[in-house]
């Protein structure tokens, strides 16, 4: 897989993502149907209920089949030390994709609960299937909406009986840029993060979340404490990102 991490700019792939890419924030999909192939993909490869061998399956196909926008391994190892660090119950995502982050939460807290939130109920279906395949279905939950449509989804989640006042001890946020900010905004008004809570966001750079970067700046000390991770974007290493490791101090 050297090369193509070296090179991901000769993958058909990779141009064919990128051509897409306008198609993901009204559709959450890249529209070539590589998202269902991945998971017909983890299906057939995977060893079922092996979770950690679902996500090398996820890998191996993002290098050598078609180009995946979750997080990859590279910053997916970021995101498990943050969910060690926080050893979360309560685990919240925003931007399920196929399923990779919240099963990369599962992995790294055994014993957490983990809603995550998708635009899309094809990418919501994909997932589900990684999850049943991996035998992680039983705690890892997909609700589909965005925390942006007027409150229909922040109150499915706060219907939820795990849902509360100081009850979420992790948020991952990888979903549209713009939506960083409010979203995370709106999470804080519902009044469910606590003191220490860590919340982590990808894709700070590439493909940016300016708005979101300078609130955790301008509020350092604050009401954060933010570490910012020089890594590279998923699946190759030579676009450089930041992920954003932020806990919350009230």
């Amino acid at each position: 897989m050297s090369w193509q991490r070296r090179l991901p700019f000769l993958r058909w792939s990779f141009w064919r993502m990128a051509m897409g890419v306008r198609n993901i924030p009204r559709t959450g999909q890249v529209g070539d149907g590589r998202e269902d192939a991945a998971a017909d993909y983890v299906v057939a490869h995977a060893r079922a209920g092996d979770p950690e061998d679902v996500l090398a399956t996820i890998d191996r196909f993002a290098y050598t089949k078609s180009f995946l926008i979750n997080i990859g391994e590279e910053k997916g190892a970021l995101l498990d030390a943050a969910v060690r660090r926080a050893d979360p119950a309560l685990a919240l995502e925003l931007g399920t994709y196929v399923g990779y982050g919240a099963l990369r939460i599962a992995c790294a807290a055994p014993r957490a609960r983990v809603y995550s939130v998708e635009l899309s109920a094809d990418n919501a279906a994909a997932a589900r299937r990684i999850w049943a395949h991996a035998g992680v279905a039983d705690r890892v939950t997909c609700v589909v909406g965005t925390l942006g449509d007027g409150g229909h989804t922040l109150d499915a989640l706060a219907a939820l009986p795990e849902f509360g006042p100081g009850a979420l001890d992790l948020l991952f946020i990888d979903h549209a840029k713009d939506a960083y900010l409010p979203d995370l905004q709106s999470i804080l008004e519902r009044g469910w993060l606590h003191p220490g809570a860590i919340v982590v966001a990808d894709n700070v750079k590439i493909p940016g979340a300016p708005e979101y970067r300078a609130y955790m700046t301008e509020q350092q000390g604050r009401r954060w404490r933010t570490v910012e991770h020089p890594t590279h974007a998923e699946y190759q290493n030579v676009l450089r990102d930041l992920v954003l490791e932020s806990e919350f101090l009230g």
